[in-house]
């Protein structure tokens, strides 16, 4: 999937897309497809959810950290709580967040009228991206009553990919966020949140392009590509 198939697939959705905020959306990734990552305008991304079904389970937290340059800016990141219908339930055992540090959350509709307005131009990055994109897929589509594809750079597979291509084993657990950024030598946070894990994947992000060779001449299309 090179560069010009890339932008006839955005270009596509764009003239296809009935709801001028998501083609727009669309319109705003294709100057990017050709700029080399290193100074293209990312945006990592992480979710916390009460679940892993994007039909049943609901997002708790978004949180989005920019990537500019090579560096992130980190007083530009942000992380936004989110309503839910019910409890959070068992899960906070994983998250950590409870049915009281909701009370002040915005609505899922402010939420996704906020993640298209931080990510409007931006590329995302995400750990196992596609998990965290049907969540946001799925609360799009039921809010504006459009589809919306999410084209994003997966560190999970990137991450795969070069662990295959230097014929390592790929063990249980060894691609799990933690385990990559230790390959890395990058520090390990301890906090588990939204913000804390996008920012966790925005560094190795930039481990990974760190460690590719010629990764100068890497454009968004090139990762992208892999992350496909």
């Amino acid at each position: 999937m090179n560069t010009l198939l890339l932008k006839t697939k955005l270009n596509w959705r764009a003239l296809r897309c009935q709801h001028q905020l998501f083609k727009g959306y669309y319109q705003s990734l294709l100057p990017l497809l050709a700029m080399p990552l290193s100074e293209a305008p990312l945006v990592a991304m992480d979710l916390e959810m009460t679940g892993l079904n994007p039909q049943q389970d609901q997002i708790l937290s978004i949180g989005l950290v920019p990537i500019e340059r090579g560096e992130i800016p980190l007083a530009r990141a942000e992380q936004k709580l989110v309503q839910i219908r019910g409890s959070v339930g068992q899960s906070a055992t994983i998250h950590g967040i409870l049915d009281n540090h909701l009370v002040q959350a915005v609505t899922i509709e402010e939420a996704m009228g906020w993640f298209i307005n931080q990510t409007y131009g931006r590329v995302l990055v995400a750990h196992h991206a596609p998990l965290d994109c049907r969540f946001l897929q799925q609360d799009l589509l039921a809010i504006y009553h459009q589809a919306l594809v999410l084209p994003a750079i997966d560190t999970l597979l990137l991450e795969r990919h070069r662990l295959l291509r230097e014929h390592s084993v790929i063990k249980e657990g060894s691609l799990r966020l933690g385990a990559c950024r230790e390959r890395y030598g990058l520090p390990i946070y301890t906090a588990h949140s939204a913000l804390t894990d996008a920012l966790a994947c925005g560094e190795l992000l930039l481990a990974q392009m760190a460690a590719m060779g010629g990764a100068g001449q890497l454009t968004v299309a090139d990762l992208l590509r892999q992350s496909t």
